[in-house]
């Protein structure tokens, strides 16, 4: 029998390792895991909310029998589209005003959910176009600030 099998090794005593733990330092920065402050819900949705609010607006206008006048229309559209494209991220302050520009176009200009491309419908437009440039960019200038390093 011992021919086929090695010999078990002798046993030898117990001796307890000894662990070197890594020194814990107090940590003096911030955390490199931390989410920016641009991913946040509101932004996400912003744009979704402003086309609801374009369209909660021109049913408000519609049910008022449509007596309020062509200008005081879109100046409520350019405050919605300013309140958007402050919320939203600034590629898609354009299509913010695009799709307040077809609310507006379409229901309070036209009635009948035309689109169309006369000399009002192009103002319109550009009105619109300015405003979600103006709301982007006071909103990123907002946030650089927001970002810049203090002292």
């Amino acid at each position: 029998m011992a021919t086929l099998h090695r010999p078990a090794p002798p046993l030898r005593p117990y001796r307890p390792r000894t662990t070197q733990f890594p020194q814990v330092r107090p940590q003096t920065t911030q955390p490199a895991h931390r989410v920016p402050p641009d991913r946040t819900l509101a932004r996400d949705l912003a744009l979704p909310l402003g086309a609801v609010g374009a369209a909660l607006l021109v049913t408000a206008l519609l049910l008022t029998g449509g007596t309020a006048p062509a200008p005081a229309a879109l100046a409520l559209f350019a405050l919605l589209t300013a309140a958007v494209a402050l919320r939203t991220r600034p590629a898609l302050a354009p299509v913010a005003a695009l799709v307040s520009w077809m609310f507006y176009d379409g229901f309070v200009l036209h009635r009948h959910s035309e689109l169309a491309f006369h000399a009002a419908d192009r103002t319109s437009l550009l009105i619109l176009l300015l405003t979600a440039a103006a709301g982007a960019g006071g909103a990123a200038a907002v946030r650089a600030l927001r970002r810049r390093p203090v002292g």
